[in-house]
Formats: C-alpha cells, structure tokens, sequence
C-alpha cells in the first residue's frame, strides 16, 4: 500500500500531523508493507522574502495571532516535537527540488524530517542555502549534488508543480493532505486514531 502524503516543511500541520500519522502507521499491523512517498506543495507559493513567522501570522490574522501560535506549540509539544516561535517563514520552492533530489537519493524521509526539525524545533534559516546545504550533508547527501541544484533554478521544477497540479486534481486546498492507496483521503494534521482508521480503510478496501 502506498500513502502519498502532501505537504510543506513551514506548515505547522505538516508537523505535526507527520509525528501522529507515524505513530498510527508503527501501530498498524501491516507496516512493513506501506510505503509512504511526500509530495510538493507550496503552502505560500507568493511569499516573496523571509521574516519572522510572528510578523506574518499578525500581518494575516491580527494581533490574535500570537496566541494562535501558541496553541499550535502547546499541541506540537504534546507529541513531544520540539517548537519555537521565533523561525523565519518564506518560499519553499528551492526546499522542494532539494527534497526531490534527496528523493532521488533515496533519502527523502530523512531530509523531511531534517528539514522540520531544523525549522520547528531549531529555528535554523532553512532559506538560505548554507543552511540547506549543511542540513543535506548531516543527512547523507552530496554537497555538490544539492549546489547545483540550488544554482539552477530549472532542475526538479517541473516535478514540483506536477505534483502541485496532482494535488489540486485531487481536491487538496491545504496540507498537510494524505492519500492512501488512491482509495482514501485524509485532510489535515488530525488525531492518531484517525489515522489509524484510514490505514485500515484503505487496506480492507
């Protein structure tokens, strides 16, 4: 079976609803036969620039914002991830063809989980290309491999909007967006056993 999971490394739900989908998947008795591959989707493909996510979130939402923040760090904290609220946003196009290298690689989940972890619970500026460049190379991958890509804005584009477009067709306004076995759709960061439920669905199915 395989779980196509879309998502982007600035989503706080992304993050979140990986930790829980993981745990439901290492409690599902037919682990080791699913395959789990991440898709690209921008959550802010228009972001032009990096600022602090506080800055954004209140240019969006208000001054209410910060207390959103915080409800969102006391949840990540409950699935004891790491999360600060002091990291930068901006756009992740270069961070998708990176991970799609990485995924050519053969170390697509390890650069996932790298990335989030050096965004939420390190507050690393994953925007710049010292930093994805180090992040690339703790996880395995050449150093020369990921500065070409990054030097040449065409490499992997193309994949990426593919799977942008793959993502509108089918239905997804928002990630993080999971799709098991083509047969079941799981939207957003939701509660463990919900994704318990749709493992076995999309088994049984």
């Amino acid at each position: 079976m395989r779980v196509e999971i879309w998502s982007d490394v600035i989503c706080p739900w992304c993050y979140i609803g990986k930790a829980r989908f993981e745990q439901a998947l290492a409690e599902f008795e037919h682990r080791d036969e699913v395959e789990v591959v991440y898709r690209s989707f921008e959550l802010d493909p228009s972001h032009a620039g990096v600022q602090p996510v506080q800055d954004m979130l209140v240019e969006r939402y208000g001054p209410q914002a910060s207390g959103m923040e915080d409800q969102v760090a006391a949840l990540a904290k409950g699935e004891g991830l790491g999360y600060r609220t002091d990291r930068e946003v901006g756009n992740t196009f270069d961070l998708h063809r990176v991970l799609h290298v990485a995924r050519a690689k053969g170390l697509e989940h390890e650069m996932v989980s790298a990335l989030f972890e050096a965004n939420f619970a390190q507050a690393r500026p994953i925007f710049t290309d010292d930093t994805v460049v180090d992040v690339a190379v703790e996880v395995g991958l050449d150093k020369a491999d990921v500065l070409r890509v990054l030097a040449d804005k065409t490499v992997y584009a193309d994949d990426v909007r593919a799977e942008e477009r793959e993502a509108a067709q089918l239905g997804a306004r928002g990630v993080p967006f999971f799709v098991l076995d083509r047969k079941v759709g799981v939207s957003g960061g939701q509660p463990t056993e919900v994704f318990a439920r749709a493992l076995r669905q999309a088994w049984d199915a």
